[in-house]
């Protein structure tokens, strides 16, 4: 007969190892369920992903059910440590790995891939997102009419572009991106949809994005996957003395806040406009849109460093007209104010932390050690790029109207996200 609390004290001292005390799957904190046909502790969102797996996974919880002392013994066995080591010991360096706060198709195929497909077991195990050439159907969102319309994509590594087509492909492809100003995120929310895939891409310095989806949740991840091989590849054939860990973070990324706000002219005596706000931290763009689902950004505002005369505050603007909201919030830049305002003080107090993150952080190197430059606010798109002969180990450089930064800056506004 097994001693039902002398299981439970073992399992609770399981997990509080360092190797256990998070999610096998999501990386989530403290997890309160096993699995005790594979031997890992999950969290309770992952655990619903695992019930549906009946074959392959039965999930406990490690307070509540009672367990055998053969099933707990199993758990000690393994971990999930072990598991790990053996259901993601050939997982590419893009593949992406879910966190806590990701959207639900992307842990499901994570964990159907890892136990139910295992794909990351061997080395040689052929996968669809590491093709040459990826293509097939997508829902996408017109342009003007808002309807989603099924579309071929075509996904090439040999000439690093995303191509799509019409109903007639003999007319070649409607739209030709290349892979170098791509980014990719899940917005099931946004558009609408459980697998609503964002694409992000930049044409004649404007910001563009194509929001799609799959009626198959295992196609519109590797989808995602592909464009993150393809990104790899890329920045791997641009940056070649670039390690993996510089690369990873602008293979995709998530934006770091996204909402509406109203927004003023630049005498402060406009009237306000509601405007979706999207705040890319890696780029460091207060990129604006007439709607969450416009095709292209209205403007985009640089936000640079504090030591470089940028900072954020709520405010309570005065003399200002046709503001609905209340809550307003100012971004100071060297050449402009900027006066935003918010439904809520949640949103605001949100805006304000977000937007202090990316001040709070240094816009070169910490060994960087030339004059501070004047950073940029750009708004309708008022800078170029262009090539920097003694940095051509790929540094993009930029010329601002006022003055021009130095190589070293320009590395850390935008070291990946541009060539």
């Amino acid at each position: 007969m097994a001693n039902r609390e002398k299981n439970k004290k073992i399992l609770l001292e399981l997990v509080k190892l360092p190797e256990n005390n998070c999610c096998a799957d999501c990386g989530a904190a403290d997890p309160d369920w096993a699995s005790c046909k594979l031997g890992i502790f999950v969290c309770l969102t992952c655990s619903g992903t695992h019930r549906n797996l009946p074959t392959i996974s039965r999930i406990k919880s490690i307070r509540l059910d009672f367990w055998d002392d053969e099933l707990v013994q199993f758990m000690k066995a393994n971990g999930n440590c072990s598991a790990k080591n053996l259901y993601e010991k050939c997982v590419p360096v893009f593949y992406y790995r879910p966190h806590p706060h990701d959207c639900e198709v992307l842990r499901e195929q994570w964990i159907r891939a890892k136990y139910e497909r295992m794909e990351f077991t061997e080395e040689k195990t052929e996968r669809p997102y590491t093709a040459d050439v990826y293509e097939g159907m997508l829902w996408k969102k017109g342009r003007d009419n808002g309807q989603f319309l099924e579309r071929k994509f075509v996904l090439s590594v040999h000439d690093f572009t995303l191509k799509y087509y019409k109903e007639d492909e003999s007319k070649g492809p409607k739209a030709t991106i290349y892979v170098k100003d791509l980014n990719a995120t899940f917005q099931p929310e946004k558009i609408g949809h459980a697998h609503g895939l964002q694409i992000t891409y930049c044409v004649d310095d404007h910001t563009r994005n194509l929001f799609v989806y799959h009626k198959n949740g295992q196609e519109i991840v590797n989808w995602f996957n592909a464009i993150r091989a393809i990104r790899h590849a890329y920045l791997k054939t641009a940056f070649p003395t670039a390690s993996d860990v510089d690369i990873m973070p602008w293979i995709s990324r998530n934006y770091l806040k996204e909402g509406y706000m109203e927004k003023t002219g630049p005498l402060q005596r406009e009237p306000f406009k509601k405007r979706w706000f999207i705040l890319d931290s890696m780029d460091r763009k207060l990129l604006y849109f007439k709607t969450q689902l416009d095709a292209i950004e209205l403007g985009v505002v640089f936000i640079g460093s504090e030591n470089h005369g940028y900072s954020v505050r709520e405010c309570v603007p005065k003399g200002t007209r046709g503001n609905k909201w209340k809550c307003g919030v100012i971004v100071e830049t060297p050449d402009r104010q900027f006066v935003f305002m918010c439904e809520q003080e949640r949103d605001q107090r949100e805006w304000v932390e977000a937007l202090k993150t990316v001040i709070s952080k240094p816009m070169m190197p910490q060994d960087y050690t030339s004059k501070t430059p004047k950073p940029i606010s750009v708004d309708e798109s008022e800078h170029k790029t262009g090539w920097d002969s003694r940095l051509r180990r790929q540094c993009w450089t930029l010329e601002c109207r006022v003055k021009r930064l130095s190589t070293r800056d320009i590395l850390c506004y935008g070291k990946f996200g541009r060539m």
